[in-house]
């Protein structure tokens, strides 16, 4: 994790990127709320993910007439920490707010098992050359697409087994994703998670932070890959 003061110019050069090269300072209040997320333990990669779906979300409205300031960005970004946090299995900090809130609606269980095909299919590409993970993904796809049709009607015992070979299916998914993965390529992830994981690490269990690193570890290992997440939870 940078130090704060770093950490803060970092947030300040990728918003003048999203800005198209008009810079918006990050001082005063903004610098402290920002130096709050570093400190909190937001990592930067999280950090710049949130200001990602900010930009996303106004530039869908239409142009922009002015420049994104970093204040627009702090709700996206609390919602990109707390989605990694459940990811790699992170309680909040006792000085966080505890406050339980809604969990957001998920989509109806056939249009999740569509999008995921949607995503397989742009991760797969055209005109690559086959790979084990290649292989896995036409596979993944070709069993996602035989389970979507049902998908709308299953209920009780039926939806519950749609749901479990969801899970199964993407565990295959990231386990073919790490296969692939060079040596050197491995280790710098590994190293990255342990990067992401450093702030809450003194505070969790030996066993609780191996699985947070796996955890951690296989996201990256999912992003590098542009790999959706199959589960529905």
């Amino acid at each position: 994790m940078s130090e704060p003061g770093e950490y803060a110019r970092q947030v300040e050069r990728y918003l003048c990127q999203k800005n198209r090269g008009h810079l918006v300072r990050v001082v005063g209040p903004a610098f402290e709320m920002v130096c709050g997320w570093a400190t909190t333990g937001v990592p930067l990669k999280i950090a710049l993910r949130g200001i990602d779906r900010c930009c996303e979300r106004l530039e869908a409205r239409g142009p922009r007439r002015r420049p994104v300031r970093i204040e627009f960005c702090e709700a996206d970004v609390l919602d990109a920490f707390d989605d990694w946090r459940r990811a790699v299995g992170v309680a909040a900090s006792a000085g966080e707010d505890q406050a339980i809130e809604p969990e957001p609606r998920k989509p109806a269980l056939r249009a999740h098992i569509e999008r995921a095909i949607a995503r397989l299919a742009h991760a797969r590409g055209t005109g690559k050359a086959q790979s084990p993970l290649h292989g896995r993904i036409e596979q993944l796809i070709r069993e996602l697409e035989a389970l979507a049709p049902s998908a709308a009607r299953v209920r009780g015992e039926a939806r519950a087994t749609v749901v479990a070979t969801l899970a199964r299916l993407d565990m295959e998914l990231v386990e073919a994703a790490v296969a692939q993965l060079e040596d050197g390529r491995r280790s710098k992830l590994r190293e990255e998670a342990g990067e992401e994981l450093a702030p809450f690490g003194s505070r969790m269990p030996a066993d609780a932070k191996a699985r947070a690193l796996e955890a951690a570890f296989e996201r990256l290992a999912r992003e590098a890959a542009g790999l959706p997440d199959l589960r529905y939870e």
